[in-house]
């Protein structure tokens, strides 16, 4: 059963208390749990909580970028107001071996970020396990052990982790610890296993299981948490995935498909998801981001648009699209500013690592054996110049860029908004996006499958 058609009045809205497993810093924890809890009414909140949160990915692709990625999770931390960071997938390079030392060694590197770090499931981290240059693991194999492993706890990571609620304490869905949900101020985040490529959908004969039951939880989770964020009043909903779900790709109920005796050799796998994510934005109609990895696009650090439609055709205007790619993932990471008593409420910018930030060595977990010597060397780390991004979730108006990069800003935002010099630009007064067609509207942007 197609768990998209069950009513939302059946759904039992998941929100209760963590206790925390790990021994970590009390206060913080306390004083985040307080936050996460939903016990107060949102009506007795006080002003919208302003916050700041980093976004990184793929950093980890051998054992020769551990010591630089320690150091960007270190530079990330260094900002008093950073609220956490989502590493968005790949904790490993597709050529490592899906070894459980080796995810013992990653997952000791990012416990060590200062503030709470919520990881995201990626493609090289269990899809592409099957490979002989992976091992040759059966991939639901390794994401059962990652779920064993990295999902374990109730809490982030980080040394001052966050309460999560995970799906896995819904009972049908016991599996699906990756997919999470966490809460701050009047903003609800999810955190959904949606990898490359292809969402992991097999071509082969066959019942294709994984996918399909996975498809199934992903979007009672999404329905849900937006029942969730409606009921609550909540402001904006933010959503990560790893993979890049080609929004772009419309496609039309086709009420005659059953004519066509030839199959399609090329099924989107992502299918499913941008339907649910359409049916989130109709059921919260706040503003919904969905952050995901993108490194073919996002020359300039990051992609903004506003790519789904609905099934008339009609654009999603309240789900804007957020695609990241730092043009150095080793010396930059994707800085959100949120401040629902502005708008638009949320500023996307790439922050750079501190020149004079040293390497430090890699401190291997305890009973976990120290990385292999490697002839690799980190690649060099490159300092273009940080873009600065206004961006309106709720926008009418077609996607829109900065034409021109925008002056190097500090790795510490400022406590007030940028003045009228260093203002970000805004989506209304800057140039369309190139990935539209010229002198095409955006309501013609559309692909078939």
């Amino acid at each position: 059963m197609n768990c998209t058609s069950w009513p939302l009045r059946r759904m039992q809205i998941i929100d209760r208390h963590h206790d925390l497993q790990r021994p970590r810093t009390l206060c913080a924890a306390l004083a985040v749990a307080l936050i996460l809890t939903g016990g107060v009414s949102p009506h007795a909140q006080a002003a919208p909580v302003r916050y700041s949160f980093a976004v990184i990915a793929g950093t980890l692709q051998s054992s020769a970028e551990e010591a630089p990625t320690q150091r960007l999770i270190d530079a990330i931390g260094r900002n008093r107001d950073m609220s956490f960071i989502v590493y968005d997938g790949n904790l490993k390079g597709a050529k490592e071996a899906c070894g459980d030392s080796l995810y013992e060694r990653r997952q000791a590197l990012l416990e060590a970020a200062r503030p709470a770090l919520i990881f995201i499931p990626g493609q090289h981290d269990w899809t592409d396990c099957g490979t002989t240059e992976a091992g040759g693991f059966d991939p639901v194999e390794r994401l059962d052990q990652l779920r064993q492993t990295l999902f374990a706890d109730a809490s982030s990571m980080g040394q001052n982790p966050l309460a999560l609620t995970r799906e896995s304490e819904v009972s049908r869905f016991r599996p699906y610890r990756e997919n999470v949900r966490w809460q701050l101020g009047d903003t609800v985040f999810i955190g959904l296993n949606a990898p490359d490529p292809n969402n992991h959908y097999l071509t082969a004969g066959g019942r294709n299981g994984e996918f399909e039951d996975r498809v199934i939880a992903n979007a009672f989770w999404l329905e849900h948490a937006a029942e969730y964020a409606k009921r609550r009043d909540a402001r904006a909903i933010v959503i990560f995935i790893q993979g890049d779900l080609d929004p772009e790709r419309y496609e039309r109920p086709d009420r005659f498909a059953w004519l066509r005796f030839a199959r399609n050799s090329h099924r989107d796998g992502f299918l499913e998801l941008k339907r649910s994510l359409v049916k989130v934005a109709e059921i919260f109609r706040g503003p919904v981001l969905l952050i995901h990895c993108d490194d073919q696009r996002a020359a300039g650090g990051f992609v903004i648009d506003q790519p789904l439609r609905n099934d008339k055709g009609e654009v999603v205007t309240n789900l804007t699209r957020i695609a990241i790619a730092p043009r150095d993932r080793l010396d930059q990471w994707i800085q959100i500013e949120a401040d629902m008593a502005h708008r638009p409420p949320f500023r996307v910018s790439v922050r750079d690592v501190p020149k004079n930030l040293p390497l430090l060595p890699v401190q291997p977990a305890q009973g976990v054996p120290p990385a292999p010597a490697s002839d690799e060397t980190a690649p060099a780390l490159l300092t273009p110049p940080a873009l600065n991004q206004s961006l309106n979730p709720a926008s009418n108006l077609p996607p829109l860029l900065p034409a021109t990069p925008q002056p190097e800003q500090p790795i510490s935002p400022p406590v007030s908004p940028p003045t009228e010099g260093g203002e970000a630009p805004s989506m209304n007064g800057a140039p369309s996006m190139p990935s539209n067609p010229a002198g095409m509207p955006a309501s013609s942007v559309q692909r078939g499958p």
